[in-house]
């Protein structure tokens, strides 16, 4: 058993919308393929994995670091990458070979050329196994029963030319007629009495059972991210989302005093270590905040494995875990290992964003369909992309 190839690409997502500090007019994203001398139904077991929004491509340090370190690692041994079993992989061998040589600290993009591999090596393991990944997820790592049902809110409300009120509100309310009870809109691209403006306009769609989340993108200082957090006061939001930069520990604690409601923050912290020093120093609160760590950017699923147990230490719960990202990786991770839901993207970033065909949301929740592996060949259009990369 062996890794025969890993083929990557680098894909356009660009779109004309922003938040308060990145446009994505060159927005883009690594594609990649683990492919397996594993056959299945006549095939080889192949897997994928691409990176999430707001995070470029890496294809260049997977080229010259990553790859070329697990199949070095490979052929040096040609079991040095299969698990006890000697019938699949396994990814943490394989993660280890790719930080080998690597000093800690100073993430970066390192986090993300990793994480999208490691996407793409459990998808195969779970083909290899002939599973879900949730529900290998669940019988590796907890009592063998997974969740299919997981919580979704529908991420939006970016700013772009040309867009009024009115079209904020007609952008919402298809959300909310597909199946969404959680929206979110971005924050701080605009002055504070032009967002309270545009939020109001969201609270004149909203019915009852229905919450809006706001996102800052890290971009207020503490003065800036008070301020929000005294007018947003009035509202009940779902969440308020990461006022100032990822790093500023002392600026997402002081903010407690300041803002009782739910917090969120922890996308852009890229390591176990980083989401250590959030809990310990960031004043977040175990019973109201949410953190969304992404796996696809903090060294993929191997080190997000680390991050939960952290968490239990530290006396959080996994639920507590809503990741950013809208891909299909962290809905697997919710539904296998108990996370709170999962950011979704109905419109943006496709084919890349969404779920598998014919998955409805209903009340804001999905229901993941019994599919190997991530899943990934259950949505049509985004299969198309990733056989043209194996093919």
């Amino acid at each position: 058993m062996k890794i025969v190839e890993i083929r990557e690409k680098t894909v356009p997502i660009s779109s004309s919308i922003r938040n308060a500090y990145i446009d994505f007019s060159k927005m883009n994203l690594s594609l990649v393929a683990v492919v397996t001398d594993v056959i299945r139904n006549g095939k080889p077991v192949i897997g994928y994995g691409f990176n999430s929004n707001g995070r470029y491509g890496q294809g260049s340090m997977m080229r010259e670091r990553f790859i070329p370190r697990i199949l070095e690692e490979q052929a040096a041994s040609p079991d040095a990458l299969v698990d006890a079993s000697g019938n699949n992989l396994d990814p943490h061998k394989i993660w280890n070979a790719m930080f080998k040589n690597e000093k800690p600290g100073g993430h970066g993009e390192r986090s993300v050329a990793m994480g999208t591999i490691d996407m793409a090596v459990w998808d195969a393991v779970a083909k290899i196994e002939g599973k879900p990944l949730f529900q290998l997820l669940a019988d590796r790592y907890g009592d063998g029963k997974p969740n299919r049902k997981i919580f979704v809110y529908a991420a939006g409300g970016y700013y772009y030319p040309g867009q009024d009120y009115r079209k904020l509100q007609d952008e919402m309310r298809s959300y909310i007629d597909r199946g969404y009870t959680v929206v979110k809109k971005k924050i701080g691209g605009a002055s504070l009495d032009e967002d309270l403006r545009r939020i109001d306009a969201i609270m004149e769609v909203l019915q009852d059972g229905q919450k809006l989340c706001v996102d800052a993108n890290g971009r207020f200082d503490l003065e800036t991210a008070i301020a929000y957090a005294k007018a947003l006061s009035q509202y009940d939001l779902f969440w308020y989302e990461e006022p100032g930069d990822p790093l500023d520990f002392e600026l997402q604690a002081t903010l407690r005093q300041f803002y009782k409601n739910p917090m969120a923050t922890g996308e852009d912290l890229f390591s176990m270590q980083d989401a250590r020093n959030l809990i310990r120093y960031g004043g977040m609160r175990p019973d109201r905040d949410y953190l969304q760590f992404d796996c696809a950017l903090s060294y993929g699923l191997v080190e997000y494995l680390r991050t939960i147990d952290m968490l239990k230490e530290h006396g959080w719960s996994p639920s507590r875990c809503i990741p950013h990202g809208g891909h299909q990786m962290s809905l697997n991770i919710a539904a296998g290992l108990g996370l709170g839901g999962n950011e979704s993207y109905p419109d943006l970033f496709q084919p890349y964003g969404g779920f598998p065909d014919g998955v409805k949301v209903e009340n804001s929740f999905v229901t993941l369909p019994e599919l190997p592996g991530i899943g990934f060949e259950g949505k049509a259009d985004l299969f198309r992309e990733m056989q043209a990369l194996a093919s």
